[in-house]
């Protein structure tokens, strides 16, 4: 949890649950489950149990402590989601969340079903609650034609993907001409995609071709794109930052950093 992130497309995090357990191929160097064995062998209070599903009464109404609005990532060390997570502490998060309008929550999830089921059996769903997005991880082409249909059953006036870490190429497509081509930013039902390769000493390499093809179909339908970082391996082999997330050093098509619309305290 921290005031000030270090992820270039939000402000803070909040993490009133933490822990998960891996379910895919974006999972395989998972960053949340090293830094949580490193806090945990520091004794970080919260941390005992490495990264088994946690939730945290006491960090639960950190946003209303915020006075300053700001966006937040929710559960950056763990999945929000989660099959472990009990539904009242998922209510908890939510009431939180609905009750803080000044800010900008950004839930992202590789369990979009619970997230949708979640969503459904609530009120105000998504004309109330605007300041409260959500997004899925599309790691390749396989994780998005899972996921992505499911997120788009979800009320949620932003809707988005986190294409990180990018292992594999992701079709989102230009009209559905061929089968599986995604047809999503075509109708609007998509409002931001974000794109990173992945960090680490682990980590594995993101053909920039893959980015190329995703920026260029998000600039074709007008929807907001944010290239975070080229990945460990591009960097090591162009001599540029550890995680390559430099904007200077990249192509000049990479350099779009979008976030969707005004936030509520710019309208």
């Amino acid at each position: 949890m921290g005031d000030k992130s270090k992820i270039e497309w939000t402000e803070a995090t909040w993490n009133p649950i933490t822990g998960c357990s891996k379910i895919s191929a974006g999972c395989a160097n998972c960053y949340a489950q090293t830094m949580a064995k490193r806090l945990q062998a520091m004794g970080k209070p919260g941390y005992q149990d490495g990264f088994k599903v946690t939730v945290h009464p006491d960090r639960m109404d950190q946003p209303s402590r915020w006075t300053r609005p700001r966006r937040i990532f929710v559960v950056s060390m763990g999945d929000l989601f989660h099959e472990e997570v009990p539904e009242e502490a998922l209510v908890q998060v939510y009431e939180e969340m609905e009750s803080n309008p000044r800010h900008i929550f950004q839930v992202l999830t590789k369990r979009p079903a619970r997230m949708r089921d979640f969503l459904k059996g609530r009120q105000g769903y998504p004309q109330d609650y605007p300041h409260i997005y959500h997004g899925v991880t599309v790691e390749n082409q396989e994780a998005g034609l899972e996921r992505v249909p499911i997120l788009l059953e979800c009320p949620s006036e932003v809707r988005f993907l986190s294409c990180e870490p990018l292992v594999g190429p992701v079709d989102i497509g230009f009209g559905g001409v061929m089968p599986g081509r995604w047809q999503w930013l075509d109708n609007q039902s998509l409002h931001w995609v974000i794109v990173g390769g992945e960090s680490g000493s682990k980590a594995r390499p993101m053909d920039p071709a893959w980015a190329l093809d995703i920026v260029e179909a998000c600039q074709t339908h007008g929807v907001p794109v944010f290239v975070k970082q080229f990945g460990a391996v591009w960097a090591k082999e162009n001599c540029h930052t550890r995680k390559g997330n430099d904007p200077r050093s990249w192509p000049e098509w990479a350099r779009v950093q979008e976030v969707p619309w005004e936030v509520p305290w710019e309208r």
